[in-house]
């Protein structure tokens, strides 16, 4: 097919994925300075990556996760382990985000509990975990971290940084921390500073923890823990995530037991239940409770207005161009907090483009299927990456 310059037109490869990967421990043993005050003489992160890096070394994409995400963001660890990586169908040979053009890093964050530096790794001090005497940690120590592995890995910029919820609060951070290093950044279903909405729902999910007695102050061993207020955290926080719509769409009022054997008892009834409780379940096996702790403290503290002074303040060193993308039927982060960073991005004279799309699968819609997502996405990155 000839286009209309005359030239060969060859069609887009269709999508693959990026096969069998494998973790790595980046070991830092630099004296690290937390926003606390606090330190670490040295620190791991574990991270993924795919595709290759170019001969400039400034091909890479950072992936940001959420928080209860990790570094297997693509991809699957062995061919009996074929479970996909949490952003699989974004990342890969010709999807969204490209393997074959770009190289994508995506790293478990300090203080979580994947293989990187947390509440749950041996304090050298005393070799016991770390548990509540682990530094606290922001979601800019984060990404200061993650600047270290950049510069293991002889990265001489980033093409760009991509997150949501979470992960996109470490995209915003990302490009006014490092404005000489990242050329374009997208920031999903996100916001500029938690709100009070947002910290009541992680109060409550860390209270519950807290409040279960197997918690023990944060001393307790790798096999035991709060596994019921974790799970309940989890199951409260997961509700945030979805919408009334899907919710109602997926389950509805059905039940798992008949109406009138099940009536008079608190036992399991509706799907609904039943799903909350496996979220809940699923959740405590690969995560940590004192990292839930510490990650939901650290959106808490995620104000970039009364960090700078004010949102266009926080801009005014930024030199990579914005991509912001909102959700309609997002409840956790609304619509109108992500096209707030948008116009304060634009306000101080900054290149930002907001995209609204309408869905109804509520804040998680970043991770799900979505044609127009990844055109976007596409687009955005490509635009004149040669």
């Amino acid at each position: 097919m000839n286009d209309a310059q005359g030239q060969i037109s060859h069609p887009r490869p269709e999508p693959g994925d990026v096969g069998l990967v494998e973790p790595h421990d980046y070991v830092c043993r630099e004296r690290f300075e937390f926003d606390s005050g606090q330190h670490l003489d040295e620190f791991t992160l574990r991270y993924e990556t795919y595709g290759r890096l170019n001969a400039a070394r400034d091909n890479g994409i950072m992936v940001l996760h959420a928080l209860s995400g990790d570094h297997h963001c693509a991809g699957i660890h062995t061919i009996n382990d074929r479970k996909p990586g949490w952003w699989d169908n974004l990342i890969g040979p010709g999807k969204a985000v490209d393997t074959t053009k770009f190289f994508v890093i995506c790293s478990n964050v300090l203080g979580g509990c994947q293989g990187s530096t947390g509440p749950q790794s041996l304090n050298p001090a005393t070799g016991r975990p770390y548990g509540v005497e682990f530094p606290f940690v922001t979601i800019r120590d984060m990404v200061r971290a993650q600047k270290r592995l950049c510069d293991h890995l002889g990265l001489t910029a980033l093409q760009g940084v991509i997150g949501g919820s979470m992960g996109g609060m470490q995209a915003l951070q990302w490009g006014i921390e490092y404005p000489d290093f990242v050329r374009r950044v997208v920031a999903m279903a996100t916001t500029a500073r938690e709100s009070a909405q947002g910290i009541a729902f992680n109060e409550v999910g860390r209270q519950a923890i807290m409040q279960d007695p197997e918690w023990n102050r944060g001393d307790y061993g790798r096999s035991g823990g709060p596994r019921v207020g974790l799970a309940i955290a989890r199951m409260m926080a997961h509700i945030t995530y979805l919408s009334d719509a899907s919710m109602d769409r997926k389950f509805g009022r059905r039940r798992k037991s008949a109406p009138l054997s099940g009536s008079y008892s608190f036992d399991v009834q509706f799907e609904v239940e039943s799903y909350l409780k496996h979220q809940g379940e699923t959740f405590i096996n690969r995560f940590d409770a004192n990292s839930y702790l510490y990650i939901t403290r650290a959106i808490d503290h995620f104000d970039l207005p009364a960090s700078y002074g004010s949102l266009e303040k926080a801009f005014d060193a930024m030199k990579a161009e914005a991509l912001v993308v909102g959700f309609t039927s997002d409840w956790l982060f609304p619509p109108q907090q992500n096209r707030e960073i948008a116009l304060a991005l634009l306000r101080s004279g900054k290149r930002a483009t907001y995209a609204q799309l309408n869905t109804d699968l509520g804040h998680d819609s970043f991770l799900l299927e979505s044609p127009q997502l990844y055109d976007l996405i596409r687009d955005f990155f490509e635009r004149d990456f040669t």
